[in-house]
């Protein structure tokens, strides 16, 4: 049998231990710990969500930019002509140059902002002449068969995220192991040397 006078003298002394200042002290400085330590962890981790964006719209640009230069640009010209678009073979040699040194851009974090002018219109372009017929999804699977698995004609899913992956890399940044994170960290180093500087004169 339970001695019911002593448990509850326990309970009491529990709840008295709760009440006191000392322990609620340690109970906030605990929270405000785990609090400070949680949002570290947040914000070291958010500091490298760029990379991922950057190397996916970057390699993305550029092998599109290359198979378009290895098929050879006079099939890409043909095709932009059969589209009924302007001046084919001026918009042929932009679209591969544009995908190239823009993706190079991107990959490296280099005047990202800048650069995802003319990237965003080669998307925005390609959605109307080309996959906006065919609906959203870019992976369309029909069948597969001996010869594999067959696919229709794709979408402008892809292109949306790649749209997507750009603005947010407009908006937050190129992140670490960028071009514009190495040249802002050496000009700021050059300007605190010349307030130094100055300051001494």
């Amino acid at each position: 049998m339970f001695d019911m006078e002593k448990l509850s003298d326990l309970k009491k002394l529990d709840e008295s231990a709760r009440r006191h200042p000392l322990d609620t002290s340690i109970r906030r400085l605990g929270v405000s710990v785990f609090s400070a330590l949680d949002e570290a962890s947040r914000w070291n981790a958010a500091r490298w969500v760029t990379i991922p964006l950057r190397l996916i719209v970057g390699y993305g640009f550029m092998e599109h930019g290359y198979a378009k230069l290895a098929r050879g640009p006079d099939s890409f010209i043909q095709i932009l002509h059969a589209l009924g678009t302007p001046a084919p073979d001026l918009l042929a040699w932009a679209t591969i140059l544009v995908e190239l040194f823009g993706g190079a851009a991107v990959l490296l974090g280099a005047l990202i902002p800048l650069a995802s002018i003319p990237m965003t219109v080669v998307l925005l372009v390609a959605i109307v002449t080309v996959h906006l017929p065919y609906g959203f999804s870019s992976i369309k699977l029909q069948a597969v068969t001996a010869t594999g698995a067959h696919f229709g004609q794709p979408g402008y899913e892809t292109d949306l995220l790649y749209l997507a992956c750009l603005l947010a890399l407009v908006l937050a940044g190129p992140g670490p192991f960028s071009v514009d994170k190495f040249v802002a960290a050496q000009l700021r180093k050059r300007k605190a040397a010349t307030d130094l500087d100055s300051v001494k004169r």
